[in-house]
């Protein structure tokens, strides 16, 4: 039996696509994954994910299922104790499983639900408290033009020079697992970080290494920006950032750009270890993030729960398999989903899925880099009129929304039923159409307008194409919208069968046939015994 592969899965948190130099960025500084894509990677420049906040999202990629499938498409459902996933199934197969605590999938309340998924949590919390904000004053006052920014700036250093969060500790914890690794299980390490997650803030040196004149033009907010989802008027008027000139938001765009920096520089040292240990090569390496950021595109920042502009949707996805598995260093142009790392995950590594899911292992697209794989990608979010969603932030201040919350525009517009409508993506290399149940859907072609600024949805030379995606999305949501699970249930008990075929059976059989029975026959195998031997009587 072949060796089974070590796993790394590198998590950062709203991670864009256009963060990495090797996408294009001419003002981003990423060596480590640049490099890690030219020489032993496939990166995939269209990678999409199925929710844009980060509970459904990973509840989607850790089980290749959608969002609406299981229902797990807001902040506060995540897989329950009767649902599996990638690392438990890995951990069922043999693999030494470790994860730090921010994971964003499994229910805190549920006790012992990460060991069901895990073999070690990482909780972290030993290290010294960060030196903070250098200018801790930045926020200002309520209803100022930076209090919704979550724009922090530059972070002090400590008298090591070292600005040491708990993603450097997590980082350091999972080295220590691989450097003191069992030496008779395959290891996988689920490394969940906070950065790039707003608020935008960091150290030197990676404060200043961004160049804020190679930055690429910001996406403007439309002039009728009433033709697009109306949740992001709402955020907009409460972020309150009309005043920011370029140059702010340069600053707040380079700060975004560092974090991600910062994220690149331990990857790389994550990579040392494994080298180190000799066993880069016998590990296959994932690193995704689970959504996107505005950024200041569409004069925003953070993100929102049922938008889906690329700078949301489209997100990093780099795959380096074991050695033996056929690979072709670079990019790939080719359409993919995030449900789509699970299955490959599961391919590479030999473990059979326990559970019916969506994903379709990405193998052959690891050589042939710009072969067909998909010809749609989906993404969902939002809710029905008067649905709870997101009730955890539901506890204090009017409607249960605190104006001192940074999130506060966000959640205060997403009381609005209306704002927070239930909506559903497709998107092909050339199209994108949403489809918004409460409010005008939107179509837009993205090979003339690649930022999304002009919604075609009325345009009468599209209707054609708007139709034909109409009917994809259709058939997207009739095959995804459940799942018949592995385990059957039985309709007839012990007692039950007994009880209905006894008359049935020859009389000198009874003692065999509650034997059989109580053995867990099922109802029809029972009822063939009992033909039998009425047959064999005759």
């Amino acid at each position: 039996m072949p060796k089974k592969p070590n796993i790394i899965i590198f998590n950062p948190d709203q991670m864009r696509a256009d963060s990495l130099a090797h996408m294009g960025n001419p003002a981003a500084i990423t060596p480590n994954l640049d490099a890690f894509a030219r020489n032993d990677a496939v990166s995939f420049s269209n990678a999409y994910c199925q929710n844009t906040v980060c509970v459904p999202s990973r509840c989607s990629f850790l089980t290749g299922m959608y969002p609406h499938t299981n229902g797990h498409r807001t902040m506060s459902y995540m897989l329950n104790s009767e649902e599996t996933s990638l690392l438990k199934e890995l951990k069922d197969d043999g693999y030494y499983v470790w994860m730090n605590s921010r994971n964003d999938f499994l229910p805190a309340q549920i006790k012992g639900i990460f060991d069901e998924h895990a073999t070690e949590t990482f909780y972290g919390g030993e290290a010294p408290s960060v030196p903070g904000l250098e200018n801790p004053q930045i926020r200002g006052a309520i209803g100022g033009e930076n209090f919704y920014s979550f724009y922090n700036g530059r972070l002090k250093l400590d008298e090591k020079g070292k600005n040491y969060t708990a993603d450097d500790e997590d980082i350091d914890a999972a080295i220590y697992r691989i450097k003191n690794r069992p030496k008779d299980q395959p290891l996988c390490i689920f490394l969940g970080l906070m950065y790039p997650h707003p608020p935008y803030q960091v150290e030197e040196p990676y404060f200043s290494a961004i160049d804020r004149k190679k930055l690429k033009k910001r996406i403007l907010q439309p002039v009728d920006l009433m033709s697009k989802a109306s949740i992001l008027k709402g955020i907009e008027e409460k972020q309150n950032l009309q005043s920011w000139n370029e140059e702010k938001w340069d600053e707040l765009r380079s700060t975004y750009l560092g974090m991600c920096m910062k994220v690149d520089a331990q990857f790389g040292k994550l990579c040392k270890a494994l080298k180190e240990e000799g066993i880069y090569d016998d590990t296959a390496i994932y690193v995704l993030s689970d959504h996107g950021d505005y950024t200041g595109d569409y004069g925003i920042v953070e993100k929102s729960q049922n938008t889906f502009e690329d700078c949301l949707v489209n997100i990093p996805l780099l795959i380096k398999p074991q050695k033996g598995i056929e690979v072709n260093p670079g990019i790939s142009k080719s359409m993919v989903e995030l449900i789509d790392f699970y299955a490959t995950v599961a391919d590479l590594a030999e473990v059979k899925p326990t559970h019916s899911h969506f994903g379709q292992s990405l193998r052959e697209v690891l050589v042939e880099k710009n072969k067909e794989h998909r010809k749609y990608v989906f993404t969902e979010g939002g809710r029905l009129k008067g649905e709870v969603h997101c009730a955890e932030y539901w506890n204090s201040g009017e409607n249960g929304v605190s104006p001192l919350n940074l999130y506060y525009p966000r959640l205060k517009t997403q009381v609005d039923d209306i704002a927070h409508t239930k909506a559903t993506m497709i998107r092909s290399e050339r199209y994108k159409y949403v489809r918004r149940l409460y409010e005008n859907d939107e179509f837009y072609d993205l090979g003339k307008d690649s930022n999304e600024i002009n919604n075609l949805i009325n345009e009468p030379e599209y209707q054609g194409e708007i139709s034909k995606m109409q009917l994809e999305m259709l058939e997207w949501y009739q095959k995804t919208c459940d799942i018949v699970p592995f385990k059957k249930d039985d309709r007839f008990s012990p007692e039950m069968i007994w009880s209905k075929l006894k008359k049935i059976c020859p009389e000198n059989k009874l003692e065999e046939l509650k034997e059989f029975i109580n053995n867990g026959a099922g109802f029809m195998k029972v009822i063939d015994w009992i033909n039998e031997q009425n047959q064999n009587e005759e």
